[in-house]
């Protein structure tokens, strides 16, 4: 989740000095929001496709039924949600991908979830969407040695 949320070097991808103390509250599956930033218990297939698993940390990208595009503009790739562009101030243009255009349709009970840093992030897009029982915490604010940044 770089550079949303910072993990200390000298651990690979991370970009901080200093590691991140993040506030969670633990969140029932109709309370949460595109754009929330969750806990979960990774589904058995992130550990096939991406040789790990447990507790991880994304954003709520894809709510239960709806679609989710990816599409190829000027080679990145971006997201759109029932055929809308999805506006994502939090990803730089330098951590964006270049998949190839793909579809995908959340089904009842699951969430489509996505990392920040996108170039570099194991997500719903190689183990698809996450049933919602597997989210159990949602990051509600985060402190770090420049001060506090607060989600909601």
């Amino acid at each position: 989740m770089e550079p949303t949320l910072h993990c200390a070097k000298p651990a690979f991808g991370c970009e901080a000095d200093e590691k991140d103390r993040v506030l969670a509250e633990e969140v029932e599956a109709g309370e949460l929001r595109r754009g929330d930033i969750v806990f979960f218990e990774t589904p058995p297939e992130a550990n096939f496709r991406c040789g790990a698993g447990g507790t991880f940390v994304k954003r709520v990208i894809g709510l239960p039924g709806e679609r989710i595009e990816l599409r190829s503009e000027s080679g990145l790739s971006y997201v759109y949600v029932n055929g809308k562009k999805l506006d994502e101030p939090y990803i730089a243009k330098n951590r964006r991908d270049s998949r190839s255009p793909e579809t995908f349709k959340v089904p009842k009970g699951q969430y489509y979830l996505l990392g920040d840093n996108r170039s570099q992030s194991g997500d719903s897009r190689e183990w698809g969407s996450v049933p919602a029982a597997n989210i159990h915490h949602r990051a509600v604010a985060v402190e770090r040695s420049s001060g506090r940044v607060e989600f909601r």
